[in-house]
């Protein structure tokens, strides 16, 4: 175990890219406990945890650090340059940061003792999953780094729910050293950790409990302030009309200008102590809520989805649909373990998708409702041009306007001073957002989205799930959040030996994803 004088934080600490705040005034202190770190995409998290890092530094005040303290560290990307090397000499990499270079027993004794078949070892890198891929690396810096305290990003992202529960046993059972987690897994949070830090533009809350029960609080201490300031404001009007009375008084009698005066201190003094409150960026993560003209978006009949993607034809059958109905207003969870084909079927359905026709052929596999206008979310966001600028992705959209475009922008929380920057200087997360803005105004009444929540932060889901829940669209999705699956369907479909049957909840597969 890490040794409890280990010491890590930060006080009074600002951070400033340009002219721009990033964070100001932060203050925490870690202690030997796995701690949450939470706030909005664009709050400065992961810059924050670059700056503890010693990645970059400070505008102004300080990191707090205690003498020899060993960080483990593992980014929210995998770093580049892994893929052709083994998965001994990638591990390796963790054992010369520690000056543990050719010890290589340490390796196979890690791998044993986190149920990772030996010859693992030999494998190259990058013929792992993504989701193996991250979970050596952190095996890797918990491990074989011998950190006094870990530090991880987003380790969840692209991990299906097999290796999340994988990790949730490694974080909570195998690695008992202290950790700060940056993560917008709700689930996970609770799981795993218990102290909570929540980062805002108004400085950093800590809370010593998980994040469930610090958010309830924090939202509670945000209404009571937001109260406490109404009254404040409605005695400062109510003294200023008093003043002003005694001001128009004291025209006749002199003397009640010490009234007026008193008054006018009582106002000062409230304002020096007004109450702050918080106010979240106004961000409107909106889907359509275009009408589908019948009951049914879309009929599936005979329908097999192939290896890559192809219906019909050549390779290898990953799934068979006989028969599936998805009437207006459905929003169906697709639910199966890693390869089973939940987005191959996704793909397979945006493929088939055609706006220049009708799209309703009796003999055709995948039939859609005339009126259907579909749009896709692809987790990896390929597609997004990273050179081109916000205003110009948004206001290239089929029938919209430069004005519009920067309402709408403004409407999702980015400030009019980044329209004009590239979308590549954008954190993950508002890139998603940004995806799903375009997407808004293409119309669409039925939804596709592979992994939606991946990059979103925690309000952002939110805003997803109440927006499907009060919007009339469809929607088929496939999510590893298991909070985000149980709150947004309202239908579960899991794919079973290349079959897809329905279920009443997903409980029972995320149970035993473990």
């Amino acid at each position: 175990m890490a040794p409890r004088q280990a010491v890590l934080g930060m006080e009074n600490a600002s951070f400033y890219y340009g002219a721009g705040r990033v964070f100001e005034n932060v203050s925490f202190l870690l202690d030997d406990a796995r701690t949450a770190l939470v706030g909005e995409n664009g709050a400065g998290k992961s810059t924050l945890l670059k700056c503890l890092t010693g990645e970059l530094e400070l505008n102004a005040g300080q990191v707090i650090r205690s003498r020899g303290l060993r960080v483990g560290n593992l980014p929210q990307d995998i770093p580049e340059g892994l893929s052709g090397r083994t998965v001994r000499e990638v591990l390796g990499i963790a054992l010369e940061r520690a000056g543990l270079a050719g010890e290589d027993w340490r390796i196979d004794v890690l791998l044993d003792e986190i149920g990772v078949a030996p010859e693992i070892a030999d494998q190259v890198f990058g013929t792992l999953s993504g989701g193996w891929q991250r979970l050596m690396l952190i095996a890797g810096a918990a491990r074989l780094e011998e950190p006094d305290l870990l530090i991880l990003d987003e380790p969840t992202n692209h991990l299906d729910l097999a290796n999340i529960n994988t990790l949730e046993r490694w974080l909570t059972v195998e690695f008992k050293i202290p950790m700060l987690i940056v993560s917008h897994d709700r689930e996970c949070l609770d799981r795993v950790t218990e102290r909570t830090l929540f980062l805002r533009s108004d400085g950093v809350h800590a809370f010593k409990t998980r994040f469930s029960l610090a958010r309830e609080e924090l939202l509670r201490r945000d209404a009571t302030a937001a109260a406490r300031s109404r009254l404040e404001a409605k005695e400062i009007e109510r003294l200023e009309r008093a003043a002003a009375r005694y001001k128009v008084w004291a025209v006749k009698n002199p003397d009640l200008n010490k009234r007026k005066n008193a008054v006018e201190s009582r106002i000062a003094k409230i304002e020096a102590g007004r109450t702050q409150t918080y106010t979240t960026r106004e961000r409107r993560l909106e889907l359509s809520e275009g009408e589908i003209d019948a009951k049914v978006a879309l009929r599936l009949t005979n329908l097999d989805v192939m290896v890559p993607g192809t219906v019909g034809g050549g390779g290898r059958k990953l799934l068979a649909i006989d028969r599936l109905t998805v009437a207006a207003g459905d929003r169906v969870a697709v639910l199966g373990v890693n390869g089973a084909g939940k987005s191959t079927l996704l793909s397979a359905l945006a493929a088939a998708y055609d706006p220049a026709l009708e799209h309703y052929d009796s003999q055709a596999a995948i039939r859609f409702n005339p009126s259907c206008r579909l749009v896709y979310f692809d987790q990896s966001m390929r597609d997004l041009p990273l050179e081109v600028t916000l205003l110009d992705y948004v206001a290239g959209a089929e029938g919209a306007t430069e004005k519009e475009a920067i309402r709408l922008l403004a409407q999702a929380g980015f400030a009019f001073a980044r329209v004009r920057q590239p979308i590549g200087l954008l954190s993950h997360g508002e890139r998603a957002r940004l995806v799903f803005l375009r997407l808004k105004l293409l119309r669409p009444n039925i939804y596709l989205l592979d992994e939606p929540t991946n990059h979103l932060d925690i309000e952002g889901q939110e805003a997803l799930e109440a927006e499907l829940e009060q919007g009339e669209v469809s929607c088929l999705f496939v999510s590893h959040d298991r909070y985000f699956t149980r709150t947004a369907a309202t239908r579960f479909l899991e794919i079973r030996k290349g079959r897809l049957v329905e279920v009443e909840s997903a409980d029972a597969f995320f149970d035993a994803q473990g």
